[in-house]
């Protein structure tokens, strides 16, 4: 028991603080010189406004604060830009917080002579669901998925929306509540009235307003922050790992934006004892390049870490051909590994037929006398063909060949933690004849699950590795080097991230490899990350 609460205190560490926190702050009037007409009045009337109790009365005031600085931040000015978009964001909390914001209908704030009419109008396509909106600067995001904040400066007030469960969300691939990056703007219109304005950043870089083209400003990062803090995803990792088939239903692809086919979409697949929330540092720090916002569209495959990863590998596929039924048209796209996840994108890239089958069982698919339901899990996860729909493949810190650790005590002691999900329980013979090692110390008593396929002695390892990835589809290496197992210089080099050595993480043929830095997190480290960045860059470059 002392054992096993070890290895449990030692997997439950990184999930103990929260990788992303927030605090509600008070919104400061942003600093500047409003001596000047119109600012001296915006700024009165922005002051009127939040010492007013009423809501509709003080947005009368914000309103007015917006109209009155819109002029000047159109042409640039750095101060009034500020005011106006602090005016705008006021306005929309305000009328979040009175459930009054008028989309589809004209409202009147204000009140005597200064009433104004205000109309509301959604970004373009905005699905017909109820929503809740947050104005960015109220929330103050922190923790380390944090250090960047991928941002735009411009005019708006950026908001966080989250719209209603989709009920049909697996099929659409939507994550369960949708989180969007939008802008408003306050828009005049007549001599008493204005349109407030929902405006997608990653659709516009420009909007057309009062004969101008200004920026528009933008927060990218905010919902998916705003999503980790709320819901702690990252909490699932560890309980995932331990009871898979508990979390069964969290194994699908989504997506972190809305669909574009005219975007490359990017796949992100975590590690063991993950979830999709270890991307966050690398999904912030790719939106904020413009090219890569421009040109990709991020998801994600989330999955019970616990079950084998030759079979989650096979929950993966079902998940891109329901994605090919419902986005017919999408771009190939780039599947990008951490870890375990490496290992089950290096499978979407592998042609094995029943080359893995045969090399294990020394016998073809016809030639064995297994049925049923264990027949189908054994085909699912052992025989299978390079997706069409993936053009590129980045390795992190993959343990291609094996981790030492999945097959010493630590992980054979962790192994036995992992509680077997009844429909592996109940195919234990026909997968353990697969997926355990060739050393007969370890041969297992039951099901095997993660922790056991990446060990350096399982079969399905071995014979993964006699098998090359498609030569149509280029792939990269990225690995961590902690500076305590050798030179780097030496040939090969000696090497490690702590859980993963270099030989186990070089794969021949790559188009490139990087060693950065780093522990195990590579794909958290500035260099890991730049190096995807480049890489992506590259895709562009090729014609892609």
């Amino acid at each position: 028991m002392k054992f096993k609460a070890i290895f449990i205190a030692a997997f439950a560490f990184a999930s103990c603080a929260a990788p992303v926190s927030y605090h509600v702050v008070k919104t400061q009037i942003p600093p500047g010189d409003y001596h000047v007409s119109p600012l001296d009045a915006a700024l009165r009337e922005l002051e009127a406004g939040k010492a007013s109790a009423d809501a509709m009365e003080a947005s009368g005031h914000f309103l007015e604060s917006a109209r009155l600085a819109g002029d000047k931040a159109l042409a640039g000015e750095k101060g009034a830009v500020a005011l106006y978009n602090h005016a705008v964001g006021r306005l929309v909390e305000r009328l979040e917080g009175a459930k009054a914001l008028p989309w589809g209908r004209t409202i009147t704030v204000g009140s005597g002579p200064t009433a104004r009419t205000l109309r509301g109008k959604l970004e373009p396509k905005a699905a017909n669901v109820h929503r809740e909106y947050y104005v960015v600067d109220t929330y103050d995001f922190r923790g380390k998925y944090t250090t960047v904040h991928a941002t735009r400066a411009g005019v708006g007030a950026p908001l966080v929306v989250m719209a209603d469960p989709n009920p049909n969300f697996r099929k659409t691939f939507d994550p369960p509540r949708v989180a969007m990056a939008l802008t408003a703007v306050v828009r005049a219109e007549g001599k008493h009235g204005a349109v407030l304005e929902l405006h997608d950043p990653l659709d516009e870089e420009h909007i057309a307003i009062a004969g101008r083209n200004p920026v528009l400003a933008a927060n990218f990062s905010a919902p998916v922050s705003f999503v980790v803090a709320t819901t702690r995803p990252d909490k699932l990792g560890l309980i995932r790992l331990l009871n898979p088939q508990k979390y069964s239903d969290t194994a699908r692809l989504i997506r972190l934006q809305k669909y574009d086919p005219n975007r490359i979409p990017v796949l992100f697949v975590h590690g063991l004892q993950d979830t999709p929330a270890t991307w966050v540092p690398m999904y912030h720090s790719l939106i904020q390049d413009p090219e890569i916002r421009k040109r990709y569209q991020f998801w994600a495959f989330s999955y019970p870490s616990g079950y084998p990863y030759p079979y989650s590998a096979s929950l993966l596929r079902k998940e891109l051909d329901g994605v090919n039924r419902v986005f017919p048209n999408h771009k190939k796209m780039v599947i990008i590994g951490h870890s375990m996840g490496s290992l089950i994108s290096r499978l979407m890239v592998t042609n094995a037929g029943d080359k893995i089958w045969r090399d294990i069982f020394q016998k073809g698919p016809n030639e064995m006398h297994i049925t049923g339901a264990s027949r189908q899990l054994l085909e699912d996860s052992v025989i299978f063909e390079s997706r069409r729909d993936i053009s590129r493949a980045i390795f992190l810190s993959a343990p291609h060949r094996g981790s030492k650790y999945a097959s010493n005590w630590i992980g054979r002691l962790g192994s036995r933690l992992v509680r077997i999900p009844t429909f592996l329980a109940d195919a234990r013979n026909a997968m353990a004849s697969v997926l355990t090692v060739d050393n007969a110390s370890l041969q297992l008593d039951r099901a095997p699950n993660s922790i056991d396929t990446l060990s350096p002695d399982n079969r399905f390892v071995k014979a993964v590795n006699k098998l090359p990835i498609a030569p149509n589809i280029p792939y990269h290496s990225i690995m961590g080097d902690r500076g305590k197992g050798g030179n780097k210089d030496k040939t090969p080099p000696v090497m490690s991230d702590g859980v993963v050595d270099y030989w186990s993480a070089h794969l021949d043929g790559a188009v490139s490899e990087k060693i950065v830095p780093s522990n195990h997190s590579s794909h958290q480290h500035p260099e890991g990350i730049a190096e995807v960045k480049r890489i992506l860059k590259l895709h562009l470059q090729q014609g892609n």
